[in-house]
């Protein structure tokens, strides 16, 4: 008796015991079990009363119970239920206790990633300890990652989706507020989690920040991950929106996350700003310096993307509809967003638009209000609309939108940076949609490369050179250039809106990556062949005499066989009517139509090595004597090849394509310190060049007056010394005279 008192006193030992023989301690860790359930019950109504008996009851049960399955069946419902049903009640010691068993109980299979992640998610929003939210984060994320490490678990995955789903669906139906001004609470009841969370879009933020993480680390890749983040696009919650829009756009400015870990997200754009308008200080440039190097840390750490994710774009589902939702909630309340978060929505409408070619043309009848060179963040809103543009769109449409910048950035009424804003947002317009132009207004606009700023210079010279590719025919005949002269002699046109060249057939080249395919084949088969064929030779080459081998081996070649030539090379011998053959075999390959495309999808990987043979197909042709035609063939691949990277980087545009070239600034503090520390290298402190030179000759450099007593007469007459002297006074003459003989008696002395 004296010893099993001793054993269910101390916890420790007795979990010790358990794992070594479970059978023998069953009636103990009884005991230990029914002691929990009976506090349990009193800790539901009094959680102050032993709370540390009850968690070291908590974390005993949790080490052993892999030892006893049957006995703790229900062991983490009832966890997960006081966690779920009791959080507020808890203290947070307890709090921590519960979850960290539960993990432990995940660890050891007792239960399933499922059901530890129906505990964890509803947790997240009620969390007011950094420290716990921050371990529950990383518990969701790597038990998500692990499931997924060797292949995908799609029962885990839809498991989890379903509820991050829920969980931005939860606050959908509240009232959208907006964010001009302070936001004002508004509590709608309790919420799926027995709180009053779901008002405030918590749940809703953190199941995009999961998700997004999530995409980040590549553990999600498919459309739902997208979709739950574009759901979450149209949350009442202003911050639910941003941090989903900006899933979208990437970029520089990531919203925050809830977490309050760390020290607040620096802007890079809003310092920068500052810096700028701000007076000029060293202690403004040693800020500037530290919250520049803050910023570079925290992107490091994050792993924050710096450009347009591009594969959720493209994995929207139903992309006409969200656009025409996104401008629907634009246009409906333009009152409530402020302009930052307006702009946002633009962007990423815009990049909709210019990746899917959707026509929603109410969007450019709403952002003519903008169009202003006063309006803040202008270049944004430029970027945006020059984004949203693409062949398809209506010319009609755009007509209205190009006078309206016209009119508002390009006039003598404004400065030159304003001026270039406004030609360069036309040209980039143009680009998408050349019918978009009036003939008369492109005349006026190119008569600005005469202009004497260079911006402005450069921005009428593009819009010049893109309608001479594009549409030479507007032009007057002396600003069309040779080579569009010369096309248009030859009665080249370009195709009207709405017409197409003609039905795609096949991919060019794409039988020489069938060629390809079909030589890898036979290598394979030929080289089965060889292997079976030495085998069988080996056992005759085997049995063969060394007299044999003697006989039938080498010839030896004396130096008196002159007339035997030997030549390595098959080109040598190769006449102009082989070259035109094998020209003619290669031209005959890339017209010829493949059945590739209909007998297997081809990857990234087959396009880039359709480059590289169609590469190569044309060095072959030069070699073979193609003459000019070949090599202009071979000059294009390479600049594609080279400009392959990525075909959505035409689709979107920046503020730097907008604002053109920019003048140098004046330099601050910190430039004209280095200008000045780099004219000192090479030199001693203080010392002057010309006194470093002279130093073997005289000890120090001569002074302005030695100076000025070895120049011409003439270049000083003029000075205001010696027109002093000639208009000085007796009495000043005396005074210098008498300052002269008291300086040469002190000097005597």
């Amino acid at each position: 008796m004296g010893r099993g008192i001793l054993l269910t006193a101390n916890l420790p030992q007795l979990q010790n015991l358990i794992k070594r023989d479970p059978d023998a301690y069953r009636e103990e860790f009884q005991q230990q079990f029914n002691h929990f359930s009976s506090i349990r019950q009193l800790f539901q109504t009094n959680p102050d009363e032993q709370a540390q008996h009850f968690r070291e009851l908590v974390t005993f049960i949790s080490h052993v119970a892999q030892c006893y399955p049957k006995e703790t069946a229900s062991f983490p419902s009832q966890l997960a239920e006081l966690l779920l049903e009791s959080y507020s009640s808890l203290t947070p010691d307890t709090r921590k206790t519960l979850v960290q068993n539960l993990v432990m109980l995940r660890n050891k299979d007792v239960i399933t990633s499922i059901e530890l992640l129906r505990t964890l998610f509803p947790l997240l929003p009620r969390t007011t300890s950094s420290a716990l939210r921050a371990f529950i984060r990383s518990t969701i994320l790597s038990d998500i990652k692990t499931a997924n490490m060797k292949s995908q678990n799609h029962k885990l995955n839809r498991a989890v989706q379903a509820m991050l789903f829920s969980m931005v669906e939860s606050g959908m139906q509240d009232e959208l507020i907006g964010d001009k001004g302070k936001l004002r609470a508004k509590a709608n009841g309790p919420g799926p989690t027995g709180d009053t969370t779901s008002h405030n879009g918590s749940e809703a933020m953190w199941a995009v920040i999961l998700t997004k993480e999530l995409w980040r680390k590549g553990i999600w890749n498919d459309a739902k991950t997208v979709s739950i983040v574009s759901l979450g696009c149209f949350h009442p919650v202003m911050k639910v929106q941003s941090a989903s829009i900006h899933f979208f756009l990437g970029g520089d400015e990531e919203n925050q996350d809830i977490d309050d870990e760390g020290p607040e997200e620096i802007s890079v754009k809003g310092v920068q700003h500052r810096h700028e308008i701000n007076k000029k200080t060293r202690s403004g440039e040693r800020k500037l310096r530290k919250q520049l190097v803050t910023a570079k840390k925290q992107r490091k750490k994050k792993g924050l993307p710096t450009t347009t994710n591009f594969p959720a774009l493209q994995l929207l589902n139903d992309p006409q509809t969200f656009g025409e939702k996104l401008y629907d909630m634009l246009n409906r309340y333009d009152k409530r967003f402020s302009l930052p978060h307006k702009i946002l929505i633009m962007n990423l409408l815009s990049r909709v638009m210019g990746s899917h070619q959707l026509c929603i043309l109410g969007f450019y009848t709403y952002i003519l209000k903008y169009l202003t060179y006063h309006q803040l963040n202008v270049p944004s809103i430029l970027v945006a609309l020059a984004q949203s543009v693409h062949e398809l769109t209506p010319p009609d449409a755009l007509t209205t939108v190009i006078r309206k910048i016209v009119n508002e950035f390009v006039h003598p009424g404004v400065g030159s940076e304003v001026i270039a804003a406004g030609i360069n947002s036309v040209r980039e317009i143009c680009r998408r949609q050349p019918w978009a132009m009036e003939e008369d207004l492109l005349g006026d606009l190119i008569e600005y490369r005469k202009s004497r700023d260079k911006a402005v210079v450069t921005a009428s010279r593009g819009l010049l050179q893109l309608y001479r590719e594009v549409n030479p025919g507007m032009l007057k005949k002396r600003e069309r250039g040779k080579d569009a002269s010369m096309g248009i002699a030859g009665g080249k046109q370009p195709l009207p809106f709405g017409h197409t060249a003609g039905a795609a057939v096949d991919i060019e080249g794409l039988a020489l990556l069938e060629d390809h395919f079909q030589a890898l084949r036979q290598e394979e088969e030929g080289h089965v062949e060889e292997d079976e064929d030495d085998m069988k030779g080996w056992e005759m080459d085997s049995d063969s005499d060394d007299e044999s081998s003697e006989e039938e081996g080498w010839i030896n070649v004396d130096d008196e066989n002159e007339d035997l030539v030997i030549s390595d090379s098959e080109d040598e011998d190769m006449d102009a009517e082989t070259k035109k053959q094998k020209l003619d075999e290669l031209e005959e390959a890339e017209k010829r139509v493949s059945t590739l495309a209909t007998t297997k999808i081809l990857t990234p990987a087959d396009f880039a090595l359709l480059s590289e043979l169609r590469i190569q197909a044309a060095q072959k042709a030069v070699e073979a004597g193609g003459g000019s035609r070949a090599k202009r063939k071979l000059a294009t691949l390479e600049a594609q090849k080279s400009t392959h990277d990525v075909s959505l980087d035409n689709t979107f545009v920046s503020e730097n394509d907008i604002l053109g070239p920019k003048k140098k600034a004046k330099a601050d503090y910190e430039e004209r310190m280095a200008s000045i520390a780099k004219g000192r290298e090479g030199r001693e402190k203080f010392g002057s060049q010309k006194g470093k030179r002279r130093k073997g000759e005289t000890p120090g450099s001569t002074t302005n007056k030695e100076k000025a007593r070895n120049k011409p007469i003439m270049m000083i007459m003029g000075s205001g010394k010696v027109r002093g002297k000639k208009k000085s006074s007796l009495r000043e003459k005396q005074m210098k005279l008498r300052k002269h003989i008291e300086k040469a008696k002190k000097a005597h002395h």
